[in-house]
């Protein structure tokens, strides 16, 4: 299971002017100080924020609907809501929480209007970092086994999880993918923890019902 990696930190200037007071500030911190300018007037502040998740939230719209022309729209759409918004902003959950629950609001929207085919897709898994139980199979075959492998269990898994509704798929996305916690899940969908490990444990009763054949 890939887990998103955080780039090193661009201090916005009034924190690197006082480098002794950022030490210690954690990255929801740092994200706090680039939104309290970007709702003083500082437009261009918001540019830092963008390029700090924009990959993260196009990885996540994208396993929302295995179409990269749509998730680059979509992730675009988010931001420019998030720019729009962020005057409403009060710090009650982070930047990051904020910013992905409106990514999958966003691609739940665009879902139901287009009724699209719902997609997994393992581009982004790190293969010696996955802990999913039903992925562990790949690492008890071979190198030249795996990219088979690979293949066959990706198209069952997309017919299964065309079974599953977008509530539950997200969660898997967001747990088995994203790598985030069952307590950021909950925020971003505004849920409560037991209610995200009731959908994981659905979701993944479901694909290894599907997967039996693959995983016993």
């Amino acid at each position: 299971m890939i887990k998103s990696r955080q780039h090193a930190e661009v201090l916005p200037p009034q924190v690197s002017e006082a480098s002794e007071a950022a030490e210690g500030l954690s990255s929801a911190d740092l994200d706090r100080l680039w939104v309290d300018r970007v709702q003083h007037g500082d437009v261009a502040a918001f540019d830092h924020l963008t390029r700090k998740y924009r990959q993260r939230v196009y990885s996540v719209i994208y396993n929302l609907t295995s179409n990269r022309e749509d998730a680059a729209d979509l992730t675009q759409d988010t931001f420019i809501k998030a720019f729009t918004s962020i005057s409403r902003f009060r710090g009650k959950s982070s930047f990051f929480t904020w910013l992905y629950r409106i990514a999958v609001n966003t691609t739940l929207s665009h879902l139901k209007k287009n009724r699209m085919r719902r997609f997994f897709s393992f581009e982004n898994i790190n293969e010696e970092a996955s802990s999913s139980e039903i992925l562990e199979l790949l690492s008890t075959k071979t190198g030249a086994e795996k990219p088979a492998l690979m293949n066959e269990l990706q198209e069952k898994l997309n017919d299964a999880l065309q079974t599953l509704s977008f509530k539950h798929r997200t969660v898997v996305i967001l747990f088995e993918i994203e790598g985030l916690s069952h307590a950021e899940i909950a925020k971003i969908m505004n849920i409560s923890e037991g209610t995200v490990r009731s959908r994981l444990h659905y979701a993944k009763q479901q694909l290894q019902s599907i997967l039996q054949d693959y995983i016993r």
